[in-house]
Order: C-alpha cells, then sequence, then structure tokens
C-alpha cells in the first residue's frame, strides 16, 4: 500500500489533522489509521459523552510540560471558527464544573464525532481501522509503516496515537515505546488529570463524601498550586477536578508531594475558632461526635474530630479544651495529606510527559527525522481538567496536519 500521508491515530488530533492536511493538499492521498475497530471512541467518552471540547479561558497557567502550547493553540483557529464554521457545529458555554468549558448545543459528543467524519469523508480521507502499528522505518523518500497484516510506505506521516491514559480507547502508549527505539527525548511520563492516592488509612470512614474546598499542592513548605472545587474521597484516593488539575505535579514533585485541604475557605480561622467556641457552648451536653455535625456531614464531622483528638469522642462537647479546639479549626482549615501515588492509567484523562519539545521544530515537525509530525497527547503537554486537553489535540492536529500537508511537493502527488 501506498500513500501520501498516513495519520496513525484516528483520534481527536488524527482527525483534525487529516482534514488539516487534505485542506492544504487536496491531491494527497491521505489515511487515517486507527488500531481500533471505528475512529473516534475516546471522542464519544470525553466530557462524561458531552464533548468539552473547549474552553474559552485559554492561557499558560493551564498547561504543562516542556512544550509551549499556548502558541500553537493561537496560531490555528479558534473553536468557533473550526467547529462551528466550518463543521457547523453549533456551540455553547456551560460550567459542568468547568469554568468557560465549551459543549456542542446538542449536549451529545456523538454530534462533535459525526461532524470531523463528514467534513473527512467529503474531503476523501481515507480510514484503515483494526490496524495496529508496530514498527516504523524511515526511508530516504518517505516510511515504511508496519502492522501484523500489512506495510504501508508513506511520504509524510502524522503521529498523532495518544500517551498512555484511557487504554481501553486504544491509547496504551505502544507507539511512544516506539518513538524511544527511534531515539527520541520523552519526558517523564505519569497520569495527569486523575485522582492521586494517599494512604488508605489517612482517610479511612471518608470514602464516598464530597465537600466543596480549597485544596493546595506543597512540596515541603513550597506551595505548588491552589485549586477551589468539590473534593471527592475514595478508599485509597482524592479526587475531583480540582484534584485532577493538581496531579500532573505528581511527575515533578513525586515523593514529596502533599495535599492541604481548606474545608470552609469562605471562612477565616479567627472567625472559625469564634464559631467552634460558640459550638462547645451550645452543644455543651452532646456527645464530641456531633460537634460538628452542623457544618458538615456526619462521615466527616466525626473524621475531623477523631483525626484532631488524642480521646474518646463520647465524651461531652464542654470537655473540649481551647487548645482542642485549635487543633479542629487547623484541620478544618488544613487538612494534610501526603501523596504516595497517581492514578491508574484506567482513570487518567491526560498523559503527563511525551515526546519532548527539543524533538519537535515550530511546525510540530520532528528534528530527528524530516517528514514526520506529531500532534496530540503523544507530546510533551498536558492541560487541566476543562476542554484545555481537547483542545490542544484540535490545534495540535490543525497545525501539524497543515504544515505536513504544505511540506508535500505538489508535482510529486499521486
Amino acid at each position: 500500500m501506498n500513500i501520501d500521508i498516513a495519520v496513525i491515530g484516528g483520534g481527536a488530533s488524527g482527525l483534525a489533522a487529516a482534514i488539516s492536511a487534505k485542506e492544504i493538499a487536496p491531491a494527497a492521498n491521505v489515511m487515517v489509521i486507527e488500531k481500533l475497530p471505528r475512529v473516534g471512541k475516546k471522542i464519544i467518552a470525553s466530557g462524561n459523552g458531552k464533548c468539552n471540547l473547549s474552553n474559552v479561558n485559554i492561557s499558560e497557567y493551564n498547561y504543562h510540560g516542556s512544550l509551549n502550547a499556548v502558541k500553537v493553540i493561537s496560531a490555528v483557529p479558534d473553536y468557533k471558527e473550526f467547529f462551528t464554521e466550518k463543521l457547523g457545529i453549533l456551540c455553547t458555554i456551560g460550567s459542568e464544573g468547568k469554568e468557560g468549558g465549551v459543549y456542542p448545543r446538542s449536549n451529545s459528543s456523538s454530534t462533535v464525532l459525526n461532524a470531523l467524519r463528514l467534513r473527512s469523508s467529503k474531503l476523501g480521507v481515507d480510514e484503515l481501522c483494526s490496524c495496529d502499528i508496530n514498527e516504523i522505518i524511515p526511508k530516504k523518500s518517505g516510511f515504511i509503516l508496519r502492522s501484523t497484516d500489512n506495510e504501508i510506505f508513506c511520504r509524510r506521516v502524522i503521529i498523532a496515537a495518544g500517551g498512555y491514559a484511557a487504554p481501553s480507547f486504544g491509547t496504551d502508549g505502544s507507539i511512544m515505546r516506539i518513538m524511544k527505539g527511534m531515539g527520541y527525548k520523552i519526558s517523564k511520563i505519569c497520569p495527569a488529570v486523575a485522582p492521586l492516592k494517599v494512604d488508605p488509612n489517612d482517610i479511612r470512614g471518608l470514602k464516598g463524601v464530597r465537600v466543596k474546598g480549597e485544596i493546595s499542592a506543597y512540596s515541603g513548605n513550597k506551595l505548588l498550586r491552589t485549586e477551589k472545587g468539590e473534593l471527592q474521597f475514595n478508599e485509597n484516593n482524592i479526587s475531583g477536578i480540582c484534584v485532577f488539575n493538581l496531579a500532573y505535579l505528581f511527575s515533578e514533585y513525586e515523593g514529596s508531594l502533599k495535599l492541604r485541604a481548606d474545608l470552609l475557605p469562605e471562612i477565616s480561622p479567627q472567625k472559625l475558632f469564634g464559631y467552634l467556641m460558640t459550638l462547645r457552648r451550645e452543644r455543651g451536653e452532646l456527645p464530641i461526635e456531633e460537634f460538628l455535625t452542623g457544618a458538615f456531614v456526619k462521615n466527616l464531622a466525626v473524621y475531623l474530630v477523631k483525626r484532631s483528638l488524642d480521646r474518646s469522642i463520647s465524651n461531652s462537647v464542654s470537655s473540649l479544651t481551647k487548645q482542642e479546639i485549635l487543633a479542629i479549626c487547623g484541620n478544618i482549615k488544613g487538612l494534610e495529606f501526603k501523596v504516595c501515588g497517581c492514578s491508574s492509567w484506567q482513570h487518567a484523562q491526560a498523559t503527563m510527559g511525551g515526546i519532548h519539545n527539543s524533538c519537535v521544530d515550530e511546525n510540530l515537525q520532528s528534528k530527528l527525522h524530516k517528514g514526520l509530525y506529531f500532534c496530540g497527547e503523544i507530546l510533551d503537554v498536558a492541560g487541566d481538567c476543562g476542554g484545555y486537553n481537547l483542545q490542544w489535540a484540535w490545534s495540535s492536529g490543525i497545525m501539524a496536519g497543515k504544515n505536513c500537508g504544505k511540506g508535500l511537493p505538489n508535482d510529486k502527488i499521486k
């Protein structure tokens, strides 16, 4: 099989890349090669099936890694031009707990995938599904791609195969391993946009508890980042969007990362202490386990007093000393957990790490192999939760496809 441009990976970045490449080089034979039986499976699952396809608040603060994601995003059409004007998708700004998130007006991710496939089909982009590429061989005039059943010669390659997150959608890191074997520098890999593991003994009794608050990541006494939102406690991890946005830090601070949660950020320590002193007076005859049930759900209320006191909580509230109330106040305003791991890849939404910036030029072309381009999650870019990773996928795909198409001499197109 001989083709002009092969796009390895039929996800968000791959489909955007194929469309962009075909628009730039309409006479070129462009093919999307997907290991699963159908393209776009991860798109369908994104945003809980609603496809949080972008965010109106794009900034460098929301992206992490060695590559400047915002520079790429600002150099290509925004979501309005790409999705609404080109693909015909009506979009809306919705909350979903993610400020500024952009969603299809239909509230269905299938709308997005259908529009991408319609545009791709209209342009004449081919698809080859159930084809798992396991070898990439650079040649003088192009590349040979090998799978168990196929050998494909292509003049240009766009690698849009994703990272390691959500392997059930085909992104199992296999192409990343091939790239490493071809001499590419790979930044440290770990799950991003994912729960963070803590010692199960430190959150015993909190499984299923949700509480709004503010959570900060520290390494030693160094404050790394603070997020607000709903915290969710599970058997051995803490999750929620605010925690997801801290998960990328595990890559750099593994072994020294800790979380500190303020469960009542709207109340100052002084006012909280006054409130607790009033509670001591008003609930004096009740057992200590009822001390905080006016502020938190029972499980969390009991957990906080147990963690703060070194005695029985069956004693009366009136027996609490000022020092004990200060201790309770301290845990409410700064409940601390040591991070002992990150979530499994099955529960991660993105990959931290990937092909290092030093291996690609400003056009997302490889510096090691001319004619090979990268886009999407395989590059060393991880965005926050809230549409930032899909925006990176579309934007990097558009840029890689455009430059790949431009790099194909018209007189040699079949």
